[in-house]
């Protein structure tokens, strides 16, 4: 791991077309590029309400206050620049479990690219890091949900080698 100039700690860095893509833990700042990028589609469009962060930042302070959850964002560093804008988004949690004799999972969630740079191969990077990071931590199967809808993502997730093996269900409280 380096650190950027902003003294934050990269987890990753890739060559991309025209500059760099960078992952980073969020830290709260990024809250509302973070929110936008969940708003950023006709799910989330209904669903993320950004005029008041409280709710936001409690989570966050949650989120980071517990080793076993991590809030990443990426940034588009143009070439030249020593930084760039918040535009990818994802979290991933470890957890413990009886099931599989014991053994640990990760759980990723809210994976999202800013529109603009869909089809570049951000995502892939994403979800390559959080695969190597679960199994870092000694996690014996990375887990994720994805709306019926998404039609785009379940062939995205697919291609990386994830497998739609069971049937999820949700109940809103």
């Amino acid at each position: 791991m380096t650190t950027n100039p902003g003294s934050l700690i990269t987890l990753l860095t890739a060559d991309v077309d025209g500059g760099t893509f960078r992952l980073r833990h969020a830290v709260s700042a990024d809250l509302p590029a973070i929110v936008a990028l969940l708003a950023d589609d006709s799910l989330g469009s209904a669903r993320e309400l950004g005029h008041d962060m409280a709710p936001y930042e409690r989570a966050f302070e949650a989120i980071d206050a517990d080793p076993c959850h991590l809030l990443v964002v990426g940034e588009y560093v143009p070439m030249g620049a020593a930084d760039g804008p918040v535009v990818a988004t994802f979290q991933l949690s470890f957890l413990p479990g009886i099931s599989r004799q014991g053994s640990w999972r990760s759980q990723l969630e809210a994976v999202r690219v800013a529109g603009s740079l869909r089809g570049q191969g951000l995502g892939n990077v994403m979800v390559q890091w959080a695969i190597e990071e679960s199994r870092r931590r000694g996690c014996t199967m990375l887990q994720l949900t994805t709306h019926k809808t998404r039609t785009a993502a379940h062939r995205f997730y697919e291609r990386l080698g994830f497998e739609a093996s069971h049937e999820g269900m949700k109940l809103t409280l």
